[in-house]
């Protein structure tokens, strides 16, 4: 199960909605009046952030049930949670733990639009999202790709070795094969990874010894191109796609043979509507 925020983040998040208190809410006399509240998805989704909206809702004193988990898919109109409390409890975070809801749902559900599209194709490729969501949310967007199906590619640079044309610029005169070994020290326990933008480069890549092979912005012609040049050296690294890649065209990348692709578009989804509704008890 997918847990959700920390305590800090959502602190963070009332802070930043609630400051100094609800002025309508206290201003009608509404603060210690019981009330009912329920979220319900208005559209079909990969739901995610569920435990981070209830334990925001929990910190302001309301009482919640959930009646599903990051990850489950939902129908219009089924419920996703539902939350006993006072006035000023419900009407405190019920914005920020629906905009959770809706956001990350978002992203959720493109994520798994793409894993079904590959794996229709390919059912042991894989689906791996970029660091490239907006800053400040990684924690929120690595728990959203994953409640779609995906896993992430990075999640930093600090744990990950991935040999870029820009680092190579710098290192013009020096053989690929050199790299791996000064990589191989500097990072003993690491895979290591580079991207390429053709056959010629993939082959001198796999001879070098790198361990995984990015092709980043080929068509998918190009890319089986370079699986089957790759397959036929007697030597296999794993080879992903980048560059591109979405729900429309996952599934012709994963024809190609390859074992995961690379992908940030589900960052860009919509917000999946979820409906608010909030009642006296």
């Amino acid at each position: 199960m997918l847990s959700g925020a920390s305590r800090a983040e959502l602190e963070s998040l009332l802070r930043d909605d609630v400051p100094n208190g609800d002025l309508t809410t206290e201003g009608l006399g509404l603060t210690r009046i019981a009330g009912e509240m329920t979220f319900k998805a208005r559209d079909g989704m990969i739901v995610a952030e569920v435990e981070s909206a209830a334990s925001l809702l929990e910190m302001t004193g309301s009482r919640v049930s959930l009646d599903v988990r990051s990850g489950d898919r939902l129908a219009a109109g089924q419920t996703i949670l539902t939350a006993q409390g006072k006035g000023g409890s419900l009407f405190a975070a019920s914005k920020v733990a629906q905009a959770l809801i809706e956001t990350w749902s978002g992203v959720a559900t493109a994520a798994r639009a793409i894993v079904d599209a590959a794996q229709q194709v390919s059912p042991r490729i894989v689906i791996g999202c970029t660091r490239k969501h907006v800053p400040g949310t990684k924690s929120f967007a690595v728990r959203a790709v994953r409640a779609g199906g995906a896993t992430m590619h990075r999640l930093g640079l600090s744990e990950t070795v991935l040999v870029f044309a820009h680092h190579r610029a710098f290192l013009r005169d020096e053989p690929l094969s050199t790299l791996v070994q000064r990589l191989r020290r500097a990072a003993p326990e690491q895979k290591l990874i580079i991207e390429v933008t053709s056959l010629e480069e993939a082959r001198s890549a796999n001879e070098a010894g790198f361990d995984v092979i990015q092709v980043d912005k080929l068509k998918p012609e190009a890319v089986a191109e370079i699986v089957a040049g790759i397959d036929g050296t007697g030597r296999r690294p794993m080879i992903s796609a980048t560059g591109g890649v979405n729900a429309g065209n996952a599934a012709a990348y994963a024809k190609t043979g390859v074992d995961m692709l690379v992908t940030s578009a589900p960052y860009f989804a919509r917000p999946l509507d979820v409906k608010v509704d909030i009642r006296p008890a």
